[in-house]
């Protein structure tokens, strides 16, 4: 009997703490990681619902397996049932409608077909719902995950939508959007392109690209401001924009003559904006306006009555034009005067023309193109402050031509591009530029802030016996080139690498070779033939040989060459502030001997300049990262001179104050 309660006692005890364990709570430790990766992720970056749309399901007495095999009636469920918050209900929707969409993407793959868009439209909507019309406003969750998750589903699906409503309707409907409505499967879509300027040509864009779908190499660093808005880039057509004409002299394309590019790929964010002023409304309305805005003019814009930060990308856009232009090949060919070289020089705009922001002028060496600034372009516009006050402009010239042609064609791009923009020459686009030139690039610049005076003419003539009236004659077949002044634009400069007083590495036979296959583009040739066929006529003096033959960009290289010794002793612009950036590949060796593997620092150091900067580098010293701290320096330094533009613009184009000047960083 005794042994009888024993066990009944023992059997009670197991079966209280076999009920005590089912009913009890275990504890564990996790990492600070995983416990941030649980909040954090989501079906954007982990491919699985996020723990909050996890819980809310819960709540009604669901789970993410149903909802992974019915998601309608999961979605209908949700937006039915009581027991949620409006947040819980819109943010859960819009992931499970983010996973809808990504669904159809993966079940066919790159068709943008209608149920995939409408996804990605009903992400939107329901994210723009709890971003704006929820119990709380956007300022009071600043600081909440959920907000930044449900932010991130609102702009994925913008950009997601747009791309696919580009790609999935005719081109002539896209056209219509300006001044029409676009029914598509029972939306009604609104378009505005007040928030950007196209470039003048009047093509559409052949594609629009997802910022965040690219990746690059040879960036060091890829620069975007955080915000609300798909960042977008537009890619227009321009492969047929580096030659003139094609074979026999047909025009390419409209405005093919024009020495300027705008901006090919520019940079959009798009928004859409669901019409309504309640919640019922929002959820309910088959209207939607589709706003695109430029970033760079643009860094907040409304948003259902809420002033919001506006998301940008900043180097995409950038970084696609180098990727798909070909400059490194092409550079090369017309170097050699293969067929379809660049035949004159070309200004590229990085970004759609802005009056009120100063321009940084860029002119790269020889054999080379844009591409000599693929991270110092990039870096300057990756701070806020000098992409605020700065737009760049690239010249892309034809290397094989003599300086002093090149010097004159450059100059007319420039001055062509200036009136078509600013015929009156007032904006601040027009006046104080900054001149940026590497290597024979910094030699041309030179030459665009020096004034000729009478030396060219002296030391041209010396060779000659003329005949009176000869000298006036070759003076004004010649006047074009050996006649010129500072440019009145351009009050600061950079000089980078820069051979004023030429190189004897332009003189060894290497150089001399490779001097014997370069060819000068004809239609530059052609300028000076009247000149050639004149002096050919003339007799030399005694001893001297005269001009045997029109010299080319390596010729006009070499220290021992008559235009650079007369060039690197012309005035410069009284105004002019200068700067020097000089690579040294020796350092214990004394600065007066030192050189950057081309050029040596003798030719390099011009006197009077504001600052020197000797970097330990080769010649291509301007990718080198004290470099480009040093060209940002310089700029915000001409910022604190001038104060800056930027309050000075319009408020409707940027309702950001300005940046402190100084002030740097993405």
């Amino acid at each position: 009997m005794a042994s009888l309660t024993r066990l009944a006692a023992l059997f009670t005890l197991c079966t209280a703490a076999l009920l005590a364990g089912c009913a009890g709570v275990r504890v564990s430790s996790i990492q600070p990681s995983e416990y941030l990766s649980q909040r954090r992720s989501d079906i954007l970056t982990a491919g699985r619902l996020s723990a909050a749309t996890q819980e809310a399901l819960r709540v009604i007495g669901l789970q993410g397996e149903h909802c992974a095999q019915l998601p309608a009636q999961c979605r209908a469920t949700i937006a039915d049932t009581p027991g949620l918050t409006d947040e819980q209900r819109l943010s859960s929707l819009a992931e499970l409608w983010t996973q809808a969409a990504l669904q159809s993407q993966r079940s066919a793959p790159g068709s943008h077909g209608s149920d995939e868009i409408e996804a990605w439209l009903e992400t939107a909507r329901h994210a723009y719902a709890y971003l704006f019309f929820s119990s709380r406003k956007p300022g009071e969750r600043v600081f909440e995950d959920r907000q930044t998750q449900v932010r991130d589903y609102y702009n994925h699906a913008v950009e997601q939508a747009i791309t696919g409503l580009f790609r999935h309707s005719p081109e002539q409907h896209l056209a219509a959007l300006e001044s029409s409505v676009l029914p598509w499967h029972g939306w009604n879509l609104h378009l505005s392109l007040d928030g950007i300027v196209r470039p003048r040509t009047q093509q559409m864009p052949r594609e629009l690209i997802t910022a965040a779908s690219l990746s690059f190499s040879g960036l060091r660093n890829l620069y975007r401001r955080e915000g609300f808005g798909g960042e977008l880039v537009a890619v227009f057509p321009i492969d047929d924009k580096l030659q003139d004409s094609r074979p026999g002299g047909t025009p390419r394309a409209e405005g093919a003559g024009q020495p300027f590019r705008e901006a090919p790929f520019p940079a959009l964010t798009a928004l859409l904006r669901f019409e309504g002023k309640s919640l019922a409304e929002v959820l309910q309305t088959r209207a939607i306006h589709v706003q695109m805005y430029d970033p760079y003019r643009f860094s907040r814009v409304e948003l259902a009555g809420e002033q919001v930060p506006l998301a940008g990308n900043f180097t995409s856009g950038y970084g696609l034009w180098l990727a798909r232009s070909g400059f490194s090949v092409h550079a090369v060919r017309s170097l050699l005067g293969l067929g379809h070289g660049l035949q004159r020089p070309r200004i590229y705009l990085m970004q759609p023309y802005d009056p009120d922001r100063r321009v940084v002028l860029m002119l790269h060496g020889l054999a080379s193109s844009p591409e000599a600034w693929i991270n110092v372009a990039n870096e300057v516009l990756g701070d806020e402050t000098l992409r605020r006050n700065y737009q760049i402009w690239q010249v892309y010239y034809p290397t094989s031509a003599p300086l002093a042609l090149n010097n004159r064609a450059i100059r007319d791009a420039l001055q062509a591009t200036i009136a078509h923009f600013d015929p009156q020459r007032q904006a601040p686009a027009s006046q104080r530029m900054t001149v940026v030139g590497h290597s024979m690039g910094g030699v041309l610049a030179r030459l665009l802030v020096s004034s000729s005076g009478s030396q060219a003419w002296d030391r041209l003539l010396e060779d000659y016996q003329l005949e009176p009236g000869q000298r006036v004659e070759l003076q004004q077949r010649m006047a074009p080139l050996l006649d010129f002044e500072p440019l009145p634009q351009i009050t600061d400069a950079i000089f980078i690498a820069s051979p004023h007083r030429g190189t004897s590495y332009a003189n060894n036979r290497v150089a001399r070779w490779v001097a014997q296959l370069i060819t000068p583009p004809s239609p530059m040739l052609e300028q000076v033939d009247d000149v050639r066929r004149a002096l050919a006529r003339l007799q030399p003096r005694p001893g001297r040989q005269g001009l045997l033959r029109i010299p080319n960009s390596i010729d006009n290289l070499s220290d021992e060459d008559p235009f650079v010794r007369l060039t690197s002793n012309l005035p410069l612009a009284p105004q002019l502030r200068y700067h020097s950036i000089i690579g040294d590949t020796a350092p214990a060796r004394p600065l007066a001997d030192s050189s950057d593997g081309w050029v040596p620092y003798a030719s390099a150091h011009l006197p009077g300049a504001a600052s020197e900067l000797v970097v330990e580098a080769g010649h291509s010293v301007q990718e080198h990262p004290q470099a480009i701290i040093e060209i940002r320096r310089i700029l915000h330094e001409q910022l604190r001179r001038s104060g800056g533009n930027c309050a000075r613009r319009p408020a409707s184009f940027d309702p950001l104050p300005c940046p402190r000047v100084g002030a740097s960083g993405g």
